[in-house]
């Protein structure tokens, strides 16, 4: 069993792929920018699972129906305004940052637990910081990875508990204000819009929104995402993209490599990147094609473990804003 993590001194791919790309392509730039629609997206998800979550509660559903409904169309619903989210956090969205703040606060309320501005705060560490143990939250802990280790009831109880593991890793990278404005906006409209669920729509109301966050990020095909973009079996490829079907649902979320590379193109352009420099993704790259295989893969996979991630020290790291 692998018991360290891929140690790297070659160069951050993404940099040099990006700078690469802009050599051969200029008019990549031109993908560079806003994408306004992703707000009425948004809102338009927000406005569905809150009326499903009363519908589901004021209907008496049994919690086991409701933990199904969460599952086959909650997860996918909240899936979608996480990546609402992770595009506000890069200013994606609308021009003026304001706005991309209110647009955070909104798209996390039927996640209930308030986390889009750490969320925010942490991503952005994973992009300045990305692959340096010391500053990328998205790597596992030591601990993490040796209590895990290669038992597949282990990782899928890791799986599971993605969210609240990532709270651990917190300690290890930078501080990330958790006390200002926007955060406390967070909190206090998460709590009141979590209160109207439970007056209105009950436990059930309130379990159906619980569960389709957890669907959504942890043991469920729509979990595999974490595995797909960084984790790997090849030392020499520290991200990989997904392609599948999923993607449509998901806001090309899985456009992985695409994003790191031009952290700047909205998610709605992620596909004309690809199609406009295939040579650089789709031929000769690994990449994955089914979430639900990958996350079968993961767990019973020997192979894969949580130390299967690129490891760089912080002369070789990447820097935000190096490529676009």
């Amino acid at each position: 069993m692998q018991t360290d993590f891929l140690r790297s001194t070659g160069p951050d791919p993404h940099s040099v792929r990006a700078m690469a790309i802009l050599a051969r392509y200029p008019k990549v730039r031109e993908l560079f920018g806003h994408n306004p629609w992703t707000a009425a997206i948004t809102a338009g998800i927000v406005a569905f699972q809150t009326a499903a979550a009363l519908a589901i509660g004021q209907a008496g559903w049994p919690w086991w129906a409701a933990l199904l409904g969460a599952a086959v169309v909650g997860a996918f619903a909240n899936h979608a305004l996480y990546v609402a989210i992770h595009d506000a956090t890069h200013n994606l969205v609308f021009r003026r940052r304001v706005l991309n703040r209110w647009l955070l606060v909104l798209a996390d309320l039927p996640n209930l637990l308030p986390g889009s501005m750490g969320f925010r705060g942490y991503h952005l560490l994973h992009h300045s910081h990305r692959s340096r143990y010391d500053g990328d939250p998205d790597i596992p802990n030591e601990w993490e990875a040796r209590l895990v280790g290669n038992r597949w009831w282990r990782k899928a109880v890791w799986l599971a508990l993605f969210p609240v593991l990532q709270l651990t890793r917190v300690p290890r990278v930078p501080h990330v204000p958790h006390f200002d404005f926007w955060s406390f906006a967070n909190y206090v409209s998460c709590l009141l819009y979590t209160t109207a669920i439970l007056w209105f729509g009950g436990w059930i109301g309130l379990l159906y929104l619980f569960a389709s966050f957890f669907f959504s990020v942890g043991l469920h095909p729509l979990g595999a995402r974490w595995i797909s973009e960084h984790y790997t079996l090849d030392p020499n490829q520290d991200t990989s993209s997904y392609y599948g079907v999923i993607n449509r649902l998901a806001l090309n979320i899985g456009y992985h490599n695409e994003h790191h590379d031009f952290p700047r193109v909205p998610w709605n352009r992620l596909p004309r990147l690809t199609e406009m420099a295939p040579e650089f993704y789709t031929q000769g790259m690994t990449c994955h094609r089914s979430w639900f295989r990958l996350m079968l893969a993961f767990i019973f996979d020997e192979r894969y473990t949580l130390y299967a991630r690129v490891l760089r020290p912080a002369s070789l790291a990447h820097r935000a804003g190096e490529t676009a």
